[in-house]
């Protein structure tokens, strides 16, 4: 996925490099000069992202620390303009993390693989998005963007009557979520490249308890919600 992206990336230097006033030259040629008036167009994103879990306990003590790895992003866009310098944006993706939760010491564990749990989650992600536009300078126009996301999780093992106590952590299928971020638009001869940065902060809780109140897995943690920081490079 990264040497596809960087590929890509490479192809746009040297689209925009060839032009005889290339897209970052103090006196640029125009492309696409009428595609921002357009009411609706499309697109397509990859990126990469790095999802954690913020914790919320009822006691006091240890935290249970999270191991994140990079993951993957995938999907389309959908651009309806509401005015000049605001639109309004569908980009349903697919979304791929895994973390590691290390429980802390003298937590009441058998074994030390009992205190160790790995959550790996495919989500299918809506997210309804405002996107903020500055005046497009040359080919260049930055924007910021901010809505509200649902996420599913493919791998959610919510129906599973079976808990910790047989090995299985267990997440919520469903949790919403609240999105910000920014990014630039880049007007190419033939396409718009537009790579973007935005947090993702779950606003639902996404444990399932165990069915002992008392779990050490469990049973004092108040909230568990997922947050996420994404990079995604939109092509339209």
């Amino acid at each position: 996925m990264k040497k596809i992206i960087v590929l890509i990336l490479l192809c746009t230097a040297v689209e925009g490099s060839s032009q005889s006033k290339g897209i970052f030259s103090k006196d640029p040629i125009i492309n696409l000069e009428n595609w921002q008036k357009k009411k609706l167009y499309f697109g397509f994103f990859l990126g990469f992202n790095t999802y954690d879990f913020k914790i919320d306990y009822k006691t006091v003590g240890p935290d249970i620390q999270v191991d994140k790895s990079g993951g993957f992003n995938v999907g389309l866009v959908t651009n309806f303009r509401l005015q000049e310098y605001l639109d309004l944006r569908f980009e349903p993706g697919l979304y791929y993390s895994d973390r590691i939760l290390h429980y802390p010491p003298n937590s009441g564990f058998n074994s030390p693989s009992d205190a160790i749990r790995e959550i790996n989650s495919t989500y299918v992600n809506f997210p309804l998005l405002l996107k903020f536009s500055a005046l497009r300078t040359g080919n260049v126009r930055p924007y910021l963007l901010g809505g509200v996301s649902a996420n599913l999780n493919l791998s959610s093992n919510a129906k599973s009557f079976d808990d910790n106590l047989e090995e299985r952590f267990r997440v919520k299928t469903w949790t919403t979520n609240y999105e910000i971020g920014f990014g630039i638009d880049i007007f190419s001869e033939y396409f718009i490249f537009s790579p973007s940065i935005r947090g993702q902060f779950g606003i639902s809780d996404e444990l399932i308890r165990d069915k002992d109140p008392n779990s050490p897995w469990t049973g004092n943690i108040q909230s568990m919600k997922s947050r996420g920081f994404l990079i995604n490079f939109a092509f339209h």
